[in-house]
């Protein structure tokens, strides 16, 4: 009676010996498979990072460049590079080309602009649609920048026989003073493109740094999976 005792005792001892090495078998796998999906996660952040300091970076590099574009001080020759009509008279090739200054200088920073909108596509991607809103903005304001120099020279080169009414002359005016404001700027709080295009940049600025400082770390894992939640 006292052997099968023990013997069914040692049976018992034998089995929890097996569950908990099955256990530990999967407690092991599912930390292998946390630390992989961690490591995965990990590329995922830093590939994001650098994507976002970089299109940070283009971001200020354009808000820089669309200030240049608009610039009022030019220098000698600007606005030559536009092909000329056909019997332009001097005084409509001179305002013709003041009004080609900000398509040429545009033309300069082309390569900068297009990477941008290329990246946009990645950056939907890897963060989100809605986290892109910012790169159609700025490509709003650059279309509406590059309208106004053909209105612009629209304006400049409005025949005097169509402006003989007091209300025609004042309508070009206002016209013109708008069209102005856009192309050149007013240096002021009133200015129609400076502050749309620092909003641009704030709001991409605030996803990117969420991303550059926050993310791509184990630390941040742990924050997101445990504490986000709650």
């Amino acid at each position: 009676m006292i052997l099968n005792v023990n013997h069914s005792q040692t049976m018992t001892l034998t089995e929890i010996s097996q569950i908990f090495q099955s256990a530990s078998v999967i407690i092991a796998s599912l930390f292998a498979i946390y630390g992989f999906d961690a490591w995965r996660r990990e590329h995922i952040g830093k590939r994001q990072i650098e994507l976002a300091e970089e299109v940070l970076a283009l971001f200020y590099q354009a808000r820089d460049a669309i200030e240049q574009i608009r610039s009022p001080f030019g220098f000698g020759g600007e606005g030559s590079s536009r092909k000329p009509q056909e019997n332009e008279k001097p005084e409509q090739k001179q305002a013709l080309d003041q009004a080609y200054v900000l398509v040429e200088r545009y033309g300069h920073h082309s390569e900068l602009f297009s990477k941008l909108h290329s990246l946009r596509y990645r950056f939907m991607a890897q963060v989100s649609v809605e986290a892109a809103a910012p790169f159609d903005a700025l490509n709003r304001i650059v279309n509406e920048l590059i309208i106004c120099a053909h209105k612009m020279a629209r304006l400049s080169t409005t025949p005097e026989w169509s402006l003989r009414t007091p209300e025609a002359e004042q309508k070009h005016r206002d016209e013109f003073l708008k069209v102005h404001d856009i192309y050149y700027g007013t240096g002021g709080d009133d200015d129609p493109i400076t502050p749309k295009v620092q909003r641009v940049v704030d709001d991409i600025e605030r996803t990117c740094r969420a991303i550059i400082e926050s993310k791509g770390t184990l630390y941040a894992l742990f924050n997101i999976r445990f504490f986000k939640r709650g």
